[in-house]
């Protein structure tokens, strides 16, 4: 049975004990490619998974400044374990923003009770990441007929519903629920990325998979609207590559503590007491509080065009402007994670190199996940809004 937290605070003490908790078994698993089942088990157990729910239905209905915060300790902790409930809070934010309310009772239930959503929304030989070719046919009883493949399905291995994103006959996208037990539904475990090695990224087949109609979500209602649910799931990636950014200094700081040699010129004992060391290891840090500080102030945009939150309202400036503090959050955490993983090595020196420290995790963990969108775009679209007033489109991952 999950645990029911009761709000913020709570919420962020549960994440960082269970973060401290994941980085006592982080190098090791990534290095053998151990699914952490016994731990995925924890965090629905935690009452994590349910921080979302709104209070109404019995969760703790959080701020996004605070599922940040979450977010960040668990990646710092495992960033593939980090990374698993993305798509679950993705999801039930769909069901929040578009789900008729007996689907939300019904899906928050399963939720507060420790269920977890996988996703599969990848697929591959499509012209781009928005086009979905599944076979999503309606039944003349009701329902769906779902006929397909998707791939980089993360977090499917683990979940208890496998949440799949498919375009109806008019070419309107719509969210449908299955379990990874129903007829025709086959998860893959083939995943062979050489980071984010244990979020379980595989494929999942469906062959004539029949879905009630109970379990179809309209998602192309969201984005008839203002919104700012593409921003809500990007932030979450922003949160993931901070936490990445977070343990690779960490780690860095403890091996230059303990294990590295100064050079000869310094006229130092320790490393950690040359100059050049202090200095550039100040750089990295410099960029981890820059990416910290631009999350937080993406999760506070966020809050405040939340209508639910003490202030906050959805207008389309709060809503632009959330978009763009999380574009800005994003494009840095992938800066962050990705130099700091890398530049922390030379002030190791060959003793980071090791295999058995298994350091590099971090560099493939950050080089792997901020390939998920291009950061190309997200500068773009902020430079636009900043310069031109343009507010950044609705397309779900912005």
């Amino acid at each position: 049975m999950a645990n029911v937290i009761s709000g913020d605070a709570e919420a962020i003490a549960v994440a960082a004990g269970l973060g401290r908790r994941f980085a006592a078994g982080d190098a090791d698993r990534d290095a053998r490619r151990i699914l952490p089942r016994d731990l995925v088990d924890e965090l629905s157990e935690s009452g994590l998974l349910a921080i979302t729910v709104p209070r109404e239905h019995g969760g703790a209905g959080v701020t996004a400044r605070t599922l940040g915060e979450v977010f960040t300790e668990l990646s710092a902790g495992d960033a593939s374990l980090g990374q698993l409930p993305q798509n679950h809070f993705f999801f039930v934010n769909v069901l929040a923003q578009a789900g008729s309310a007996e689907q939300r009772r019904f899906f928050y239930a399963e939720v507060l009770g420790g269920k977890r959503f996988g996703n599969a929304l990848s697929e591959r030989g499509s012209r781009d990441a928005h086009d979905f070719r599944i076979g999503f046919t309606p039944q003349p009883g009701g329902g769906y007929l779902l006929d397909g493949i998707k791939y980089y399905s993360t977090g499917s291995v683990y979940a208890h519903w496998i949440p799949v994103y498919a375009n109806d006959p008019d070419g309107r996208l719509h969210a449908a629920w299955v379990r990874p037990g129903d007829p025709g539904v086959e998860v893959v475990d083939d995943w062979d990325g050489m980071g984010q090695r244990t979020t379980g990224s595989g494929t999942v087949r469906f062959s004539q998979v029949r879905v009630p109609a109970f379990h179809v979500v309209p998602a192309y209602r969201i984005f008839q609207q203002t919104e700012t649910f593409g921003a809500f799931g990007q932030y979450l990636h922003a949160c993931v590559d901070l936490g990445i950014a977070v343990a690779a200094l960490r780690d860095g700081k403890e091996l230059i503590r303990t294990t590295a040699r100064p050079w000869w010129e310094a006229g130092v004992d320790r490393a950690a007491d040359e100059p050049a060391v202090i200095e550039k290891f100040g750089e990295l840090a410099l960029l981890v509080r820059a990416a910290r500080a631009l999350v937080r102030a993406a999760g506070d945009a966020l809050d405040a065009a939340d209508p639910e939150c003490p202030g906050g309202a959805l207008t389309e400036e709060t809503s632009a402007e959330a978009s763009a503090a999380v574009a800005a959050a994003r494009a840095q955490a992938d800066t962050a994670a990705v130099t700091v993983s890398s530049d922390v090595f030379a002030l190791i020196g060959s003793r980071a190199a090791q295999a058995e420290l298994n350091l590099h995790r971090h560099w493939r963990n950050a080089r792997t996940h901020t390939l998920h969108d291009p950061r190309r775009w997200k500068v773009r679209h902020l430079g636009d809004w900043e310069l031109n007033d343009v507010p950044p489109p609705r397309n779900g991952i912005v």
